[in-house]
């Protein structure tokens, strides 16, 4: 049992000591600017197509669903509330999260992979460079920027999509867009942009952790990727898990 229970500790316990030597590069010279950039338009600007096609679709999925369950009770008017609140409270988060873990920490995961299993790594050190100051931070951080920015991107596209639909089944676009606009309030907001701020640690650091642990070649490196992508996506259905609770409890009030 205590065999069994020691690779997952010891996991969490390299985790966490990862990202505290990460957070405490943050403060610390070097920054090394120019890796920070680099990665946003790798994270952000490469992720925008995938992100527009999901909210877009995801949007009118929902309208079209919800047109259809509010029609028994004669409420077709209110879809743009309904839209607009699953939006930026759960499904845009969740799904900018998701794709952006499925692209980016995967290539974090497989590029700090194959630096490990060739001795780049090794060869920083030696160098007397810190390697998670030069390719964790830069990353984190750019993760933690854009991420926000591409949920934001991906609910204003996701109620578009909504919008098409809903003038599909006759409903006005004005009253649309007044009945999502009235329905999101600063607690809403507040929630769909405290969320991607958290996944954004997990995507960049589950990344991180992988990419630096890999062993065993190649073989290592696509474990390594799989590994990254299974705990990042796991690991954001908990944490909107309990970011909603806090403010469904009403922990947080705005």
């Amino acid at each position: 049992m205590l065999e069994f229970l020691k690779s997952p500790i010891q996991t969490v316990q390299g985790f966490f000591i990862l990202a505290g030597q990460a957070l405490r590069n943050i403060l610390r010279a070097p920054h090394y600017t120019q890796d920070i950039f680099l990665q946003m338009d790798i994270i952000g600007v490469g992720s925008l197509p995938i992100v527009i096609l999901t909210g877009f679709f995801s949007g009118a999925v929902l309208a079209l669903q919800m047109s259809r369950a509010l029609s028994e009770y004669g409420q077709v008017g209110r879809t743009g509330q309904v839209v607009a609140i699953t939006l930026v409270r759960e499904m845009g988060p969740v799904l900018t999260a998701l794709m952006v873990a499925g692209r980016n920490s995967s290539g974090i995961a497989s590029e700090l992979g194959s630096m490990k299993v060739t001795e780049q790594i090794d060869a920083m050190r030696a160098l007397g460079t810190d390697p998670i100051q030069k390719l964790v931070t830069p990353r984190l951080i750019a993760t933690c920027a854009v991420l926000p920015v591409l949920t934001v991107i991906a609910d204003f596209v996701g109620m578009f999509g909504g919008s098409i639909v809903a003038a599909m089944i006759n409903i006005p676009a004005r009253q649309y867009w007044t009945g999502a606009w009235r329905a999101l309030g600063w607690s809403d907001v507040v929630q769909g942009l405290m969320k991607p701020f958290c996944f954004a640690f997990a995507i960049a650091l589950v990344g991180c952790y992988y990419g630096l642990s890999t062993t065993g070649g190649t073989q290592g490196v696509g474990r390594a990727t799989t590994q990254a992508v299974v705990v990042a996506s796991v690991l954001v259905f908990i944490l909107t898990f309990f970011i909603t609770k806090i403010f469904v409890s009403g922990v947080i009030n705005i």
